[in-house]
Order: C-alpha cells, then sequence, then structure tokens
C-alpha cells in the first residue's frame, strides 16, 4: 500500500506506518502544492491513499477524476499524540477503502 502523507500532516507519523510504503509531500519536494496537482501527482505515481487532516480536501476535488483514495484523520491537530490515536481505526479499515473515494477516520 502506497501512501502520501498530506502537508498538513507531521511527518512524524511516517514511522508509525512502517509496514506500508509511506512518502511525506515535503520529501517528495511538493511543499505547497496545491491539492489538484497533487492529486494528479498521486495519480501518476499510483499512490494508493492520499492521508491529511484536511476536511475540505474532499469536497473541493472531483474524486471520480483521481484513482486514489483520500483518508481525512477527524484531528482538530497535527500533533503526533493526537494522530496515532486514530492508526488503528485506519489500519483496521485500509484494506476495505476504494479508489475515487473519500474516507473519515474516527477515534
Amino acid at each position: 500500500m502506497k501512501i502520501l502523507l498530506d502537508e498538513c500532516v507531521t511527518k512524524r507519523l511516517k514511522r508509525h506506518l512502517a509496514e506500508f510504503e509511506v512518502y511525506t509531500v515535503r520529501e517528495l519536494g511538493l511543499g505547497g502544492t496545491k491539492n489538484g496537482k497533487l492529486m494528479t501527482y498521486c495519480t501518476e505515481n499510483r499512490f494508493d491513499v492520499l492521508l491529511t487532516i484536511d476536511k475540505n480536501l474532499m469536497y473541493q476535488q472531483n474524486l471520480e477524476k483521481y484513482p486514489v483514495t483520500i483518508v481525512v484523520l477527524n484531528s482538530f491537530t497535527s500533533k503526533i499524540e493526537e494522530l496515532v490515536t486514530f492508526l488503528p481505526s485506519f489500519k483496521s479499515q485500509i484494506e476495505n477503502f476504494e479508489r475515487h473515494k473519500a474516507y473519515i477516520i474516527n477515534i
């Protein structure tokens, strides 16, 4: 499973997802990239999931256009201590995610 961590998600979350192939927007040199271009990048580079805390992203993009799954951690902050609490739920659902759709993960 190839996952891209959105810019608004702390890069520290990557080490908690070691069982997946995870990249951050910044390490790929995509900092400041607009969401539409980021979705295109995900498509062109065969990412399965764009992981974010940006609750608006799923409404701003035409999901049918991109064969990527958007997963929103329903967090109020990007602090690692809070984000890791969402991971058990995320990991238990990841195999059921469908492309062209968005999911909100709660604790």
